[in-house]
């Protein structure tokens, strides 16, 4: 009687278990998404054939089977699994399980200890891995969704491999829903077109999908909702975006380049992924002021006015209009021509100022206010160039002794096309005046 009461008991605790841990794989070859790591002569796929397991660092988006993988790497190849997590534990929490370690590893056992968000350690925090994982006493597997060089101390990184796994493409969150349909005994309440949809709002995430697909099941199996029916039975979900870290910085690159690029669709795509996110707007001003002196300059001197209105229209009138005027900037400087010549020539102007020092003027352009500097020849042979014909004199303004140089080098775009040719003329004109 206490056999079978207890097994009712394990049926009731299996059915009030979440989905995604319900669904969760119990072998290393169910896993869906990581072929690139768990694929036949992949780079996991073949420690665990030679059960030669490191320390690892297993780095990617939420959902994508970190905190599955771990137990299933200790099973795989024969490891006690302990388990602790950064968000609640401490280094006290480590220290017992080190402990454990070494009494199993005196009884030729070896441990697996998985630290879910390692991240959440500091760096003196992490430095309490260390002679653990010299001394074998456990072989870890950390799991973070931030960008290990990022938020990992180098002696920690040093001491592990790190293993990159991707977001589950649209064909694994498809595998998802069907798992969890064969899993109910039961198809989800939603048409074509609304499955499709869900797929998308899931953003890649696994474990959000399948607790969509939780609440979905409470529907009536015959009464499928439609893509609207659908938004009001699940909240859309947040857009992974972490303002402070990486993906701040992936967002901000991909819109630079694609504005760099001359794509004015893609810069728009990555400018709106931003504002979806909730991004600083006038943070992306700024950067579009940056693109427009960086990337543009004076093959389009209309395009840092463009910025700057873009930004000063944007703080006048606020969100969301303001956001109209800021998409203008960012298609008007996706089609300027580009430039990176006036950028290029302040970096080598400063860098040649600084390796020359602090050499003075040559004494024909310096102003005479004095009768001693008169007498010390300043201002002595200058030509003012409005008085010649051409309005040029063709003067040396560089210290005396020092070379010509020539810092600003135009590539005849845009507006940059004339200035390439008043160069060239005057140029030819300053030799003939030598």
């Amino acid at each position: 009687m206490s056999l079978k009461t207890g097994n009712l008991f394990e049926k009731l605790s299996s059915k009030t278990r979440p989905l995604a841990d319900r669904l969760r794989p119990q072998a290393i070859n169910k896993i869906i998404g990581q072929e690139h790591l768990l694929g036949e002569g992949q780079p996991l796929r073949r420690l665990l054939d030679a059960r030669k397991l490191p320390s690892i660092i297993l780095w990617g988006p939420p959902g994508c089977g970190k905190t599955t993988i771990a137990p299933l790497l200790a099973k795989e190849v024969g490891l006690e699994f302990e388990a602790v997590s950064a968000i609640v534990g401490g280094v006290a929490d480590l220290r017992k399980v080190f402990e454990s370690a070494k009494e199993r590893k005196a009884m030729g056992r070896d441990t697996l200890l998985f630290v879910d968000e390692i991240h959440r350690f500091n760096r003196a925090q992490q430095d309490v891995f260390l002679s653990s994982i010299e001394e074998g006493t456990i072989i870890l597997v950390g799991a973070t969704t931030e960008n290990p060089s990022f938020e990992l101390n180098a002696a920690l990184m040093s001491r592990c491999r790190l293993l990159i796994l991707n977001r589950l493409d649209e064909k694994n969150l498809e595998t998802l829903l069907k798992r969890a349909e064969d899993q109910e005994g039961k198809k989800l309440p939603l048409t074509s077109e609304a499955r499709e949809i869900l797929i998308r709002m899931a953003d890649g995430d696994g474990r959000t999908i399948l607790n969509f697909v939780e609440s979905l099941f409470l529907y009536p199996e015959s009464s499928l909702l439609d893509s609207p029916g659908l938004t009001e039975a699940i909240q859309r979900r947040a857009p992974i975006y972490d303002k402070a870290q990486e993906g701040h910085y992936n967002l901000i690159s991909a819109l630079h380049k694609s504005v760099r690029g001359s794509d004015p669709d893609a810069s728009l795509y990555w400018f709106c992924r931003m504002v979806d996110a909730g991004e600083d707007l006038l943070f992306i001003a700024r950067r579009l002021v940056r693109m427009a002196v960086e990337d543009i300059g004076l093959a389009d001197p209309r395009a840092l006015p463009q910025a700057i209105a873009a930004k000063e229209a944007y703080e006048f009138l606020g969100s969301p209009e303001g956001e109209l005027a800021l998409a203008q900037s960012v298609i008007y400087l996706a089609m300027a021509p580009k430039s990176k010549a006036a950028y290029v020539a302040y970096k080598n102007a400063l860098q040649t100022a600084k390796d020359l020092g602090s050499i003075p003027p040559p004494k024909h352009i310096l102003n005479a206010p004095t009768g001693l500097m008169k007498g010390l020849g300043y201002g002595r042979d200058y030509l003012y160039d409005h008085d010649t014909e051409e309005g040029f004199s063709g003067q040396n303004y560089f210290p005396e002794g020092v070379e010509r140089h020539s810092f600003y080098q135009p590539k005849g775009r845009g507006f940059e096309e004339g200035v390439l040719r008043r160069l060239k003329e005057l140029e030819n004109s300053r030799k003939k005046k030598i």
